[in-house]
């Protein structure tokens, strides 16, 4: 799969965002874990790539199936103001 400059971007911005799951990537780009990965790799400096897999390796956030219910889906709750 090809990935536009843009996509690459949001990749990457989700991968380092701690509440996102690699499964909210794949669903939305197609790159599994491992896709990431190796995005990852070949996108950062090997210095940033090595914090970055430190932070991730393991991480209950960064898989759906391990998530605390605590961890749900956020949505923005939007409110009007009145007046």
């Amino acid at each position: 799969m090809l990935l536009s400059a843009a996509d690459v971007s949001r990749v990457i911005e989700m991968a380092w965002e701690d509440r996102t799951p690699f499964e909210a990537i794949e669903l939305q780009f197609g790159l599994n874990q491992d896709g990431v990965i190796k995005l990852m790799r070949s996108q950062l400096k090997l210095s940033s790539f090595k914090l970055w897999r430190e932070r991730t390796h393991g991480q209950t956030t960064k898989h759906a199936k391990l998530r605390s219910p605590e961890v749900s889906r956020h949505k923005a709750s939007h409110r009007v103001k009145q007046f």
